[in-house]
């Protein structure tokens, strides 16, 4: 997916500034799909703009600068449904908490055990807000891929809770990427 695809898709649920859905993409509902930057979706909205794709109105506010709101037309619709036809990339999942883990032996285990449980606290407030907006959602689309994103979720969290003791083997010991190897490990 692209960033025009995501544009169009967060327009088709409803009219937005290029801030609005920034923050959609950052860390709202849409943060879920992939990542984008203002200087990725100013540039996108303009040219579709320019394509028909997308309209901008101004929008006045007495004391703040003026707001430019942008809607979805007809050709933006197709475009997207167009763009719906292709088929999704392989999922991509990154993650700091992991690349912690993988060196969890070169840490403290009072520091190990304060990043999990911070992890362990961002999943679970993760897990409850998901809930409150599946519950809240009369769209299918929208509750399939909530409950997609919770049963992923509560499943990093069950695993995390059963398994957190093998990060503190070896604590304190080098390991080198010869060691994992060896040990049949993938990295």
């Amino acid at each position: 997916m692209n960033i025009r695809t995501l544009c169009l898709g967060i327009l088709h649920f409803e009219d937005a500034t290029g801030y609005e859905i920034n923050k959609l993409v950052a860390d709202g509902r849409f943060s879920h799909f992939i990542e984008a930057s203002y200087g990725s979706i100013y540039p996108a909205l303009t040219k579709m703009m320019n394509e028909g794709l997308v309209t901008c109105r101004t929008e006045v506010q007495p004391g703040k600068p003026s707001r430019k709101i942008y809607s979805i037309t007809e050709a933006g619709r197709a475009e997207l449904t167009t763009a719906l036809q292709d088929t999704p990339k392989p999922n991509r999942f990154k993650s700091e908490f992991l690349f912690l883990g993988l060196f969890a032996n070169l840490l403290p285990p009072e520091r190990l055990q304060q990043a999990i449980e911070n992890h362990e606290a961002q999943l679970v407030s993760l897990l409850e807000d998901m809930r409150h907006h599946f519950e809240n959602c009369p769209n299918p689309g929208s509750r399939f891929a909530l409950g997609y994103g919770i049963a992923a979720n509560q499943a990093t969290l069950d695993f995390i809770r059963r398994n957190k003791q093998m990060l503190f083997e070896n604590t304190g010991e080098e390991a080198t990427l010869e060691d994992s190897e060896k040990q049949g490990e993938y990295l």
